[in-house]
Formats: structure tokens, C-alpha cells, sequence
């Protein structure tokens, strides 16, 4: 009963998911958000339960890739593709409104928005060669999906929290979306060797950087808020590049 545990854990995160995807597409990105950030949260803890209860099994890595395309790759694909309507539109996007009644006369600017979807291609992909890649046992080659979620996640978080007409400016732009949109599903299947955040051990020596990147992110959020996430994740790759992973 007790290694069911970690799958447990991880079904917590796949249904975070689903639950987020359903008030993304209600046009509610922050509870969506809020969703998302619960099941990343059970995301981290399952892998540390299965190494801790010595439960790992072929049906639990399939299951946590499974869980981490729906809470790490549809999910935030959805909430791109709101924040694209809202730059063009101002409101969310309802798929009756793609339509017009009349003609059903459809212009190519309706389905700007659906640029987002492209988050979860890239995140399949990547999880599909997270899953026979050998090298990426105690580090990661390409950004984590759930790191891309976050980067996501923290646009309408930012907008409902830290509003300034210079950061609705900035995210609500259909450029800027585009950008980070491509720019996700880049670094998430580049060649780009990045530190995990996964301790065998708690010495301090092994885990420097680990330790490290934590104080930073502790600091960052306090000072920054929903704004540290995008800026911890540049930290993050910046710490990757100039650190070897053991």
C-alpha cells in the first residue's frame, strides 16, 4: 500500500491540472494559476517519495510524464492562449466567438491566439525525450516542463497582482506572447545541460548550488513576488551554464 504513494501524489498533480485547465478556458487565469502551482507542487514531492519509500516503477515514470503534460503542458498552453486573446480582444476567448453567424466568414486573425497550443507541443516533445534519454538521470538537458509552466503561470499573476500600465503593456502584447511561447519550446528541447534540484544527500559541498539557487529564489520571491519567477528562471539557466552537474 505504502509505494502506491508517489502514484497517489502524482494523480494529485495530473487532476490539479485538469481542474486548471477547466477555469483557463472559464477565463479565470489566476485560479487556473494558483492550480497549476499545486499540481508542480505535488510534482516535485512524488519523485521524492518513490526514491524515499524505494517505489519506483516503470508505471509511476509513465504516469508522471503523463501528469506533467496535462499540469505543465495543456494547461499553460490554455492560459497562453487567453492571454493572446486578451491582447487582441481584450476580453477571453470563447470558441463561439470564432465565428461569425453570418458566412461563417472566418479571418486568419481569429486564430492568433491558438499560438499558444504550441507550449504544449513543445512540452510532448520534450517529455517524450525526457523519457528515453539516459543523460538525464540526476541533471536535465533542456528546460523542466514545469519551469516553462511557471514562466507562463506568473504573466496573469503578475497582471492581477503587480498591475502597471508598463507590464500590461509588456505581457499583453501578442509579440512579447509570441516570443516567450517560442522561446519556451526552444529551451525546452535544446542541448542546454541544467542542475536538478533533486539532493541524494544533504551535504553541503555536493549540493552548493543547489543551496545557492534556493536562497536566491527565497530572496527573489520575497522582493519581487510573482516578478521573481521569470527572473529565477534566468538565474537558474545563467547558474547551468557556468556549473558543471555531477
Amino acid at each position: 500500500m505504502l509505494k502506491q504513494i508517489p502514484n497517489l501524489i502524482t494523480s494529485l498533480n495530473l487532476l490539479c491540472g485538469c481542474v486548471a485547465i477547466f477555469f483557463a478556458i472559464s477565463g479565470d487565469l489566476v485560479t487556473a494559476s494558483y492550480f497549476v502551482f499545486t499540481g508542480i507542487f505535488f510534482d516535485f514531492f512524488d519523485g521524492l517519495a518513490a526514491r524515499l519509500l524505494n517505489a519506483q516503477s516503470e508505471v509511476g515514470l509513465q504516469l508522471d510524464s503523463l501528469a506533467d503534460m496535462i499540469t505543465s503542458g495543456v494547461a499553460p498552453a490554455m492560459v497562453m492562449v487567453q492571454l493572446f486573446s486578451e491582447s487582441l480582444n481584450g476580453a477571453p476567448l470563447v470558441m463561439t466567438d470564432l465565428f461569425v453567424t453570418e458566412g461563417w466568414n472566418v479571418g486568419w486573425h481569429q486564430f492568433i491566439p491558438f499560438i499558444g497550443l504550441l507550449i504544449a507541443v513543445g512540452a510532448a516533445y520534450r517529455l517524450a525525450k525526457f523519457n528515453v534519454d539516459t543523460r538525464q538521470t540526476t541533471s536535465f538537458i533542456g528546460l523542466p516542463t514545469p519551469a516553462t509552466a511557471l514562466l507562463v503561470l506568473s504573466l496573469p499573476l503578475i497582471l492581477a497582482f503587480q498591475w502597471s500600465a508598463l507590464a500590461e503593456q509588456f505581457i499583453l502584447n501578442p509579440y512579447t506572447l509570441t516570443g516567450i511561447t517560442l522561446l519556451g519550446c526552444v529551451l525546452m528541447n535544446a542541448e542546454l545541460p541544467l542542475f536538478a534540484l533533486k539532493f541524494k544527500t544533504w551535504d553541503l559541498k555536493t549540493n552548493a548550488i543547489r543551496y545557492v539557487f534556493l536562497a536566491i529564489c527565497m530572496l527573489a520571491i520575497v522582493l519581487l513576488k510573482f516578478i521573481a519567477i521569470p527572473v529565477i528562471l534566468g538565474v537558474y539557466i545563467l547558474l547551468s551554464l557556468f556549473w558543471k552537474p555531477n
